[in-house]
């Protein structure tokens, strides 16, 4: 069975779709076989418009970035510096070419088995994590940012709540200072402080 964070392609069928974020027109090319491939998902969109994106400034991940909505929108409004990752081959190569297409110049996305190719540290590691992936990797994304991060820096994410939310929330105060963002339909936005 194929999986968005998997390299299992199914046939290729991409499709041309227009999102207002933040009061920015995007265009986004989306195809089988990679995250929300109806158009940009709830979880994201909150996650974005949660208000702690306007203010974000410095090195930026988005890990598990999909076809690159939050991090393409993050470059876009900010004068953030954007890298993206995926394990996802044709998440990459989209991720890529909506780059192009949304003109932005300081976002760069590379393939990545969650950390393995990552070198640098960042101020903010944004995730709307791969739920589906298992626990095991979930965490291993959200636990292990802190490796990533510079010292004042900020793990952001969104979770629903019938995902486990609460145990996740509960786990990463363990490891983290907490902040809960937002709350809208059994969605979280969590900060994460260092």
């Amino acid at each position: 069975m194929s999986h968005y964070f998997t390299n299992d392609y199914l046939k290729s069928q991409i499709q041309k779709k227009h999102e207002n974020i933040l009061g920015t027109e995007f265009v986004f090319y989306v195809d089988n076989g990679v995250f929300a491939k109806k158009g940009v998902d709830f979880g994201s969109k909150l996650l974005l418009e949660s208000g702690k994106v306007k203010n974000m400034s410095g090195r930026v991940l988005d890990v598990g970035c999909g076809y690159g909505v939050i991090g393409i929108v993050i470059a876009k409004i900010t004068n953030s510096q954007v890298d993206m990752i995926d394990i996802n081959k044709r998440a990459v190569h989209l991720t890529k070419i909506n780059i192009k297409r949304n003109k932005i110049n300081n976002a760069n996305c590379f393939e990545s088995n969650i950390y393995s190719n990552v070198t640098k540290k960042y101020d903010y590691i944004i995730t709307n994590p791969p739920i589906r992936a298992g626990k095991k990797i979930v965490y291993e994304i959200l636990m292990d940012a802190k490796k990533h991060l510079d010292s004042n820096g900020k793990l952001l994410l969104v979770v629903r709540k019938e995902q486990g939310a609460k145990s996740l929330i509960n786990d990463l105060s363990k490891v983290y200072n907490i902040n809960i963002v937002t709350k809208k339909k059994n969605f979280f936005v969590i900060e994460c402080i260092l």
